[in-house]
């Protein structure tokens, strides 16, 4: 059994920091952080050039067909340097929905335009604050025409196109619902910019007003699609949560090599040790968690459920601890606007209510855990 990626995978992970530590640097963080764009478009189209974006699509809809042990190495790099890009929203969202419920037709027409970078896309789910769930979707879908609004959609402000959860009848609960597949630049859909933790993820309002939309599956099973959508994400994600939070352990642990105090590097005293090692800790957790999460996808075994909610909650607790830790490691500097820190935990925290409240994933993983012990 293998637990590790293989030499080509090493490789192309190599590629991948190499090309980000050009091309993302902190400077074009903070650029897309404080400007009014939504993201990079000088690095986007790099990725796109790189073939990313389309790194687990089949290349009969023209992506590359590596798979998703590669895209997850992609994953891990974009995360370490908090890339303001659509990635995740385009690649591990809307690529997947249309991969798992798209018509050919609708596979043909969209994913060879987002593998080359000139399609952006998103998910639309939440309609208010909480946990989305099958009652709290009021977004109507019926006769191709699509009523409602959206709240919080990431990189709502840039999409082009969206996979929006609505209500398709009039069944009570998830049999009622169906996924709808949206032209963001047509008729009947208005946006709005909304403030988000992580300004270089920017979030929007949509609303729809009889929009045209074009149904993604059949009817009634838009919740079971999306659940299964969101636990692929969730595995993506945490390999980007796990880049992050090692980025967080480089930069403590150099400045505790570095900074002194009292005659000596601040690393020496005991209780900076501890945080650099709760920090190591906890990251080759998530890290163990998020590999088992990439077999399990790479694979699509039954296992994938409970891998996914593992991944999740172990990697978004890693990240958040990780940023938090660095920062205090970081004393007084630490909280400035011109020191890193704040860019990670803001991420951190974006990332870790992106698919969800911790709640719901931790309520999953111990459904999923008592499935598997009866089974």
């Amino acid at each position: 059994m293998n637990f590790d990626f293989s030499d080509d995978q090493k490789m192309l992970r190599e590629q991948a920091r190499k090309f980000l530590a050009e091309k993302c640097t902190n400077k074009v963080v903070r650029r897309v952080f404080e400007g009014e764009h939504g993201h990079d478009s000088a690095l986007w189209k790099g990725v796109a050039e790189m073939g990313w974006l389309g790194t687990a699509i089949p290349e009969n809809y023209g992506g590359l067909g590596l798979g998703y042990l590669e895209l997850c190495v992609v994953a891990e790099e974009l995360g370490r340097v908090l890339a303001p890009v659509p990635f995740s929203s385009t690649v591990y969202l809307f690529a997947e929905a249309l991969l798992a419920a798209g018509s050919e037709e609708q596979k043909t027409r969209l994913l060879p335009k987002l593998a080359e970078g000139k399609l952006i896309g998103t998910f639309a789910r939440a309609e208010g604050v909480g946990a989305v769930t099958p009652k709290s979707i009021r977004a109507s879908f019926k006769g191709g025409k699509l009523s409602g609004t959206k709240i919080a959609v990431v990189d709502g402000m840039d999409a082009d196109y969206a996979v929006v959860l609505a209500r398709a009848s009039d069944e009570p609960g998830e049999r009622g619902l169906a996924l709808a597949l949206v032209d963001l630049k047509g008729a009947g859909v208005t946006r709005r910019a909304e403030d988000s933790i992580d300004p270089s993820r920017k979030h929007a309002e949509i609303k729809f007003d009889g929009a045209a939309a074009e149904a993604l599956d059949k009817p009634g099973e838009g919740w079971s699609i999306t659940s299964r959508v969101l636990d692929r994400a969730a595995i993506l994600t945490a390999f980007e949560q796990v880049g992050g939070a090692d980025q967080c352990l480089v930069m403590a642990k150099d400045y505790a090599m570095t900074r002194y105090a009292f005659g000596r590097p601040i690393g020496s005293f005991q209780a900076i040790k501890h945080k650099l090692a709760d920090m190591y800790v906890n990251n080759e957790l998530a890290r163990s968690n998020a590999y088992y999460g990439a077999w399990a996808l790479s694979t699509n075994a039954r296992e994938l459920p409970l891998a996914a909610a593992a991944a999740r909650v172990s990697a978004t607790q890693a990240f958040d601890y990780a940023s938090k830790e660095s920062t205090q490691t970081h004393g007084g500097i630490g909280f400035t606007w011109e020191v890193d820190c704040h860019l990670f935990y803001k991420r951190s925290r974006e990332l870790g209510l992106s698919l969800g409240p911790q709640r719901s994933w931790k309520e999953k993983l111990v459904t999923q855990l008592e499935l598997s012990n009866a089974a």
